[in-house]
């Protein structure tokens, strides 16, 4: 791909590995789990273009343990993987423990990273993800279970990491003391995303948050997540928080070379990739491949590299009437006469194709279980609400 000079000179590596368990990355930089996006061939994507850890969807530890279909084929790992890395979402100690047994046991996971991030009403109501952490017990308990199921008699334990946000709202904040608790407990790693549930995607994340907990949380990384659109944005957000690694999510959407970027910002390299549009569709064109292998069906293969199609063509010059008709192809083939009428000779569009992208609003509100918020112990009603969560496997989203 075509690459270019930052305006920065070389300077030295900007931090060191991210060391977690027995393993060690080169580059501290995280790709957030994103439901329907983060697949293997995606993750197989980003992963050609530099070294991080390539987190696989969120997956329901109830539906794990119940080895569904779907939850089976979300822990599927890309050729070559390495960690092999599985976000497990659930609000019961003792079932997180027993999915995180099975994917140790049975070798699925080289890493298991926690979920107590995502704000979405169908999991927040059953007090989980971003929710969860407010129950300070249960949350304990959470992590606690995971880090012991991952204790393995032979060989090295399989570490077990936290992702999580600053809280409910303002004035439920939880990230410091569930960042204490989480270290206290044998978490590997604590990554914040700086927004709270309430804030859902909207506004500027909290850089600064993620400062302070890096100050309260002292024995192991804390990586950072939140409005990372560039390998700049990840500089600025180690020197203004002094974390350890990013997390990068909506940022990489359409967009896998900006894993190449960061590696070489981090590493203080000047090189950026900027592809132009032959370069860019060329990777669209291979992902969609990628998906139909994944799926072993051509048109669900196709009908979910659909929702890439915006994201690969930001700032280029394609108009309207192109753009809808890639995001209804159905074939291959029909993808590749499509791309054969562009220009395809345009350069990269610069600015145009920078910035936010994914979704950018807040939580319409932050749902939660009948009288959640009133104590941060779990009793009562709040105590039913997790108990009948926790027989629902469905809840599938990222964070």
């Amino acid at each position: 791909m075509s690459t270019t000079l930052a305006d920065s000179p070389r300077t030295g590596a900007l931090l060191p590995p991210l060391r977690f368990g027995q393993h060690v990355v080169d580059v501290p930089v995280v790709l957030a789990p994103m439901a329907g996006v983060t697949n293997a061939p995606f993750r197989s994507l980003c992963r050609e273009h530099g070294a991080g850890v390539y987190v696989s969807e969120m997956v329901t530890s109830r539906a794990l343990v119940e080895r569904t279909p779907e939850s089976l084929r979300l822990v599927q790992h890309e050729p070559g993987a390495s960690p092999r890395s599985v976000q497990l979402y659930g609000v019961d100690p003792a079932t997180v423990g027993a999915a995180v047994r099975m994917l140790v046991e049975e070798d699925l996971a080289d890493h298991v990273d926690l979920n107590f991030g995502c704000p979405v009403p169908k999991v927040t109501r059953r007090g989980g993800g971003s929710a969860l952490p407010w129950k300070s017990g249960l949350f304990r308990d959470v992590v606690r279970a995971a880090v012991r199921a991952a204790q393995t008699s032979s060989g090295p334990d399989v570490p077990v990491t936290v992702k999580m946000r600053k809280g409910i709202d303002p004035d439920h904040l939880t990230y410091l003391d569930a960042g204490r608790t989480a270290e206290a407990e044998g978490a590997a790693w604590v990554a914040l995303h700086g927004r709270t549930a309430a804030d859902g995607y909207a506004g500027t994340a909290d850089w600064e948050a993620i400062a302070r907990l890096k100050e309260a949380v002292t024995s192991i990384p804390v990586l950072g997540n939140g409005d990372i659109w560039s390998a700049e944005d990840a500089v600025r957000m180690v020197g203004r928080s002094g974390c350890d690694g990013v997390v990068v999510g909506r940022g990489c959407l359409g967009r896998p070379w900006l894993f190449a970027d960061l590696a070489a910002a981090l590493q203080g390299r000047p090189e950026r990739v900027r592809p132009g549009l032959r370069e860019a569709t060329a990777t669209l064109r291979r992902h969609a491949e990628l998906l139909v292998e994944h799926f072993g069906d051509e048109l669900r293969g196709c009908r979910e590299i659909r929702k890439h199609v915006a994201w690969y063509l930001k700032g280029y010059v394609v108009g309207g009437h192109m753009r809808a008709q890639l995001g209804l192809v159905d074939t291959l083939a029909a993808l590749d006469a499509l791309i054969a009428t562009l220009d395809l000779d345009q350069p990269h569009p610069g600015e145009a194709a920078e910035g936010s992208r994914g979704r950018t609003s807040p939580a319409p509100r932050v749902v939660l279980p009948e009288g959640w918020l009133d104590s941060r112990e779990l009793t009562g009603a709040s105590l039913e609400v997790v108990r009948a969560g926790e027989l629902d496997p469905s809840a599938t989203a990222g964070g």
